[in-house]
């Protein structure tokens, strides 16, 4: 962590009192303007840029479930919050139900800012990959869906409605380039679905839950030039943010690019961690 030794004294600390004792944790320090927020509905479902002492305890707790609990990537917190030094110049996105609660998050690092890529996952790349720190670029990172969901189809909406959201946060902010570390199968999911994703690591075991996890580029420019040609409905879908175009019109139906097959089939998107029936138990993150 030494490389974020100068952003350590940015942590802009709040009291969160989960119990006897209050800690403080990090809230971004971005100043106004600099990133573009968003907000849509999705039916019944809302889609917002995170901002505040509440919401962001609502994802630092979202987190805690995620990757401490359930998938270990993380030491659990005793106040059951998951944050980390780059939450100090991330911008977070949530995704709420019906009843307000928050039910899926990513945050995304624009290039001016230290990216987990140059640091944490660097030994991962290859020797011939450098991270573009341009405008066009950012990382994504601390993408889930809340694990405590225990029906599939309203995960599978979920998931699929957070990945529209981090399409349209990306178009807001003029990113073309995505940055990720994700499980191996977590890759194939977001190819079956249309997004050009390009390895820049072998897969490699992360500690300490020896994940087998890849780190990756998305170009949403070659998204722009395929799939309006393979999937226009579904294209509609990811631009549409009036309500003019629901998901279920669209049409959309993901492939399943295994290694080595010659034919795609279809692939129904499930939940285990960021559309075909896995088990309830599987989480789709990115790092």
């Amino acid at each position: 962590m030494e490389p974020f030794a100068t952003f350590a004294s940015q942590l802009v600390p709040y009291s969160a009192r989960t119990g006897p004792t209050e800690r403080s944790v990090p809230m971004q320090v971005l100043e106004a303007g600099e990133e573009k927020g968003i907000a849509f509905h999705e039916d019944d479902l809302l889609v917002r840029t995170l901002k505040g002492e509440a919401d962001m305890i609502q994802a630092y707790k979202l987190r805690h479930r995620v990757f401490a609990e359930r998938l270990q990537w993380v030491a659990r917190n005793p106040e059951e919050l998951e944050y980390d030094t780059y939450d100090a110049f991330a911008t977070s996105v949530g995704l709420f139900d019906g009843g307000g609660e928050l039910r899926g998050v990513f945050r995304m690092v624009n290039s001016s800012f230290p990216f987990m890529l140059e640091s944490e996952f660097r030994a991962c790349l290859l020797p011939t990959c450098e991270v573009r720190k341009s405008p066009d670029a950012a990382e994504i990172t601390r993408l889930a869906i809340d694990p405590r969901l225990t029906d599939k189809g309203l995960s599978n909406r979920l998931m699929q409605v957070l990945f529209k959201s981090v399409y349209q946060w990306s178009m807001h902010n003029d990113v073309r380039y995505l940055y990720m570390v994700v499980e191996k199968r977590f890759l194939r999911v977001l190819r079956g679905m249309g997004f050009t994703c390009e390895a820049i690591s072998p897969a490699v075991s992360l500690p300490p839950a020896q994940a087998v996890s890849i780190a990756a580029v998305l170009d949403w420019g070659q998204f722009h030039q395929t799939c309006p040609q393979k999937q226009p409905s579904f294209y509609r879908w990811m631009n549409a943010i009036d309500g003019s175009w629901s998901f279920e019109r669209s049409r959309f139906v993901a492939r399943d690019l295994k290694e080595g097959d010659s034919e795609a089939q279809p692939y129904h998107l499930g939940l285990r961690d960021p559309a075909t029936s896995v088990e309830a138990d599987q989480v789709l993150v990115a790092a």
